[in-house]
């Protein structure tokens, strides 16, 4: 046992010390600025205990002293000092504070770290609770001044070098706190550089509720406003922070600022911004929402907080229910960051919620900016119906193409008869309002969603359904259901009178021969119960996935051909009853074969695919061959 009284000791560490210190004085020199951020947040946590102990009206010692923290740095004596004013230790602290770990596992966390290769031991430190000891990382010795709050608390110093013990000695006179003296290693005299310390406090410890003075000078001028009342703060408080911790001149879109003490106590401000700068380069894929606890800042750009959806979010989340020195490690697993998250998620998806319906110009901006990251969210299971809300869409009852309407406007127009809710891909809104797949939809009336962007296939695909409505491509739908909606026009279900003029069972034979003019290039060729004004189209031949998808997996697989689709006729349409005259008159005429590929390649063409263009350009040219003839022929009957 150490001696009593007033006289000097010397004490050794005990052993898991020994090997923590020889560790952190040659292996890990990585992280060593951490011992800077251990440093204040010890200071910072005695200056809570002793202004607690003040406003609970106990006497303390030096009650005149500031609540604050100073950092003194000596580039010529290699020195770096932090002094603060807080609860201090007695002798009985000193011992049992520096002298020993007070956390269990320890063993086991040394023999981890001892074994761990070098690149794997910066993300160990923290595990155990290194503190104070990191100090050794970048000091060679280290001498701690410290006064008890106690009042008539004596003072005492603590020394050491690291090596393996440490002396206790008696100071005459010291104010209320603790002043450590860190004499710097020669290849650690950076950290005697206030431009460097500045830098590290800024990433660290900004948001210390006191004043952390280097040189005599203030610098964490920045208050933590998200500790701060909603009621209390300005709008320009939120916008001159939103500015400091997004590095950025421009004003945010929005924030949400909140509190919650159950299930977890935390405290949390995101912001929106108003543009998204991740489309200029994808290896700008960072999350934006950093983790402080109290007050003290853990790691930026945090992906446990928040699903990859959410990644564009700026702000801090604060929390009182994880240790200080929680490691990165640790962070992936642990209960209270998954609690976080779940909360979290729900109040930034209620936020934009309210957003759209209150702030519909407002929320549109968002969408324009945010929506392909957004549209992410399709995979979070759990906020799946939250998710679908929020989505935004082109639709056919739109009268331009920057229209945007939601699942909820869609239901709410559905028709009686109407079970889903009908989509279509295609390169633009031109191209969409042309494609045959949307005739019978016309016809009918049904408002089909216009979908530009690739991503919205895997979105549609993923949510499979909304509020109960299941979500189809119009090339995957079985026309049966649509069968009891009526015409827009006649007001009748689908027997028409016009259907009759075709002969089903010529048309029939013309489509096997059709067949046999394209071979594998189709599945199939059938009369078409969905074409009113086109005279061909290509469908998806099994349903089970959309065109479109289709042509996204060839392009991603770089496959040199797509896979065939079904060729439907229109027996109603003109040229088809003419190529059925022709194909009556002689099956093999050439003419109907070239007519034949070239509606083939028509329809590729209006689909967005043409891996040949060539073919159809030869084929054109000598239809337009043969039909200048035919014009001059005529011309010559007519002239006689």
């Amino acid at each position: 046992m150490p001696g009593t009284g007033t006289e000097t000791i010397t004490q050794e560490f005990k052993a898991e010390i020994k090997q923590l210190l020889d560790i952190l004085a040659h292996s890990l020199y990585t992280n060593r600025e951490v011992f800077v951020r251990e440093l204040i947040s010890n200071a910072a946590d005695a200056l809570y205990k002793v202004r607690f102990e003040s406003v609970s009206g106990k006497e303390i010692q030096d009650p005149e002293l500031p609540f604050e923290i100073s950092i003194k740095l000596d580039k010529d004596q290699k020195l770096f000092t932090i002094t603060d004013t807080g609860i201090g230790m007695t002798r009985e602290e000193l011992i049992s504070n520096i002298g020993t770990i007070a956390r269990s596992g320890t063993a086991s966390f040394l023999k981890e770290l001892k074994e761990s290769s070098q690149q794997e031991k910066p993300d160990l430190i923290g595990k155990f609770g290194v503190g104070f000891y990191s100090v050794f990382m970048a000091g060679h010795k280290v001498r701690i001044i410290t006064r008890s709050a106690q009042k008539d608390a004596e003072a005492w110093s603590w020394e050491s070098d690291g090596s393996g013990t440490y002396t206790l000695t008696p100071e005459t006179s010291a104010p209320r706190g603790t002043k450590i003296e860190v004499h710097l290693r020669e290849d650690a005299l950076e950290f005697a550089d206030k431009f460097r310390i500045e830098n590290i406090i800024r990433k660290y410890s900004n948001f210390v509720p006191f004043p952390i003075k280097i040189d005599g000078e203030q610098f964490n001028k920045i208050s933590a406003i998200w500790r701060e009342p909603k009621s209390a703060l300005k709008p320009e408080q939120y916008i001159e922070f939103y500015k400091f911790h997004a590095n950025t001149e421009e004003e945010p879109l929005s924030y949400l600022h909140f509190s919650a003490d159950a299930p977890i106590q935390m405290n949390v401000l995101v912001f929106f911004p108003k543009t998204n700068y991740e489309w200029t380069s994808y290896a700008n894929r960072e999350h934006g929402v950093s983790l402080f606890v109290r007050r003290v800042h853990i790691q930026t750009g945090m992906k446990e907080l928040l699903p990859d959806y959410l990644r564009f979010l700026k702000g801090v989340v604060d929390t009182e229910d994880l240790p200080l020195n929680i490691s990165r490690e640790t962070l992936q697993e642990n209960a209270v960051v998954f609690k976080i998250k779940t909360l979290l998620v729900k109040r930034v998806l209620t936020h934009l919620k309210e957003m759209a319906e209150k702030e519909k110009d407002k929320y549109l901006e968002f969408w324009k900016q945010f929506a392909r990251i957004f549209k992410e969210g399709y995979i979070d299971f759990t906020n799946r119906e939250q998710v679908g809300e929020l989505l935004r869409f082109n639709s056919s009852s739109c009268t331009s193409p920057d229209e945007l309407i939601s699942f909820d406007d869609y239901i709410s127009r559905m028709k009686e008869a109407q079970k889903s809710i009908y989509y279509l891909s295609a390169s633009g809104y031109e191209a969409m309002k042309q494609n045959p797949l949307l005739e019978i939809y016309k016809q009918k009336g049904i408002e089909v969603l216009y979908l530009y962007d690739p991503i919205d296939e895997f979105v549609m695909t993923g949510l499979q359904t909304f509020k109960e409505k299941t979500i189809q491509s119009v090339d995957q739908v079985d026309l049966k259901e649509l069968e009891e909606i009526k015409d827009e026009k006649t007001g009748t279900t689908p027997e028409s009178t016009e259907a009759e003029k075709v002969d089903v069972r010529e048309m029939d034979k013309l489509c096997r021969r059709i067949k046999d003019i394209l071979g594998d290039k189709v599945t199939d060729v059938r009369i078409s119960q969905r074409l009113t004004e086109s005279p061909v189209v290509l469908i998806n031949p099994d349903g089970t996935m959309s065109g479109q998808m289709k042509k996204i997996l060839h392009l991603v697989n770089q496959s040199a051909e797509l896979p065939p689709q079904a060729l439907e006729v229109n027996g109603k349409h003109p040229l088809i009853q003419n190529l059925q005259k022709i194909y009556n008159s002689n099956p093999n005429d050439s003419y109907l074969t070239q007519v034949v590929e070239q509606l083939y390649f028509t329809a590729l063409m209006q689909d967005g695919y043409m891996a040949e263009p060539y073919k159809m350009v030869n084929g054109i040219r000598e239809l337009l061959k043969e039909s200048s003839h035919w014009y001059l022929e005529r011309n010559k009957q007519d002239n006689q």
